[in-house]
């Protein structure tokens, strides 16, 4: 009996992907950007810079680098890339890649996030996907990915539309 064998370098670690937005990063602080209409997209990236971490995420994060090398995978658009990786840095995060959106993409993040796992799948050994949003965990986990849901911060239903209906975050 044959066995399907993922080709991998050996000698790499395994991957931990993490999400930013309500899993690393505390955005309750500009939810208010959000509940307006229009939304106002711009104060609501401009005010991430100044987001509080999040202990149990940032715990995780942590702990995964002991084994694995650490990617972020965040919804947010590629304008956001210096304001992310000063946050990141400013946190004491492990250093990792980061898988950002183009500013143009508005596709569900669950579409977005799902089809960066299986290309990183494709070379490397996924060890576990953290993020809050719902649909990007189902999804995950459909395609056989290991999913933990970061249910630490408090829930926004403004924001989980965002990410479904407008691929905004």
């Amino acid at each position: 009996m044959s066995r399907l064998v993922r080709v991998t370098d050996s000698d790499e670690r395994p991957v931990a992907v993490f999400d930013l937005d309500n899993t690393l990063a505390d955005t309750a602080h500009r939810q208010r950007f959000l509940e307006r209409r229009p939304r106002d997209w711009d104060a609501f990236f401009a005010a991430a810079p100044q987001d509080p971490p999040l202990a149990e995420g940032v715990a995780m994060v942590r702990e995964s680098a002991r084994e694995c090398e650490i990617v972020y995978l965040t919804g947010r658009p590629e304008r956001c890339r210096r304001d992310t990786l000063d946050w990141l840095a400013a946190q004491g995060l492990p250093e990792g890649s980061v898988h950002i959106r183009g500013d143009a993409d508005r596709r569900p993040a669950r579409r977005t996030k799902l089809e960066i796992l299986r290309r990183l799948a494709r070379t490397r050994d996924v060890r576990v996907l953290v993020d809050d949003d719902e649909l990007v965990c189902e999804d995950a986990r459909r395609a056989g990915f290991t999913v933990v849901r970061a249910r630490w911060a408090a829930p926004s239903g403004e924001l989980r539309e965002a990410q479904e209906r407008e691929g905004r975050t």
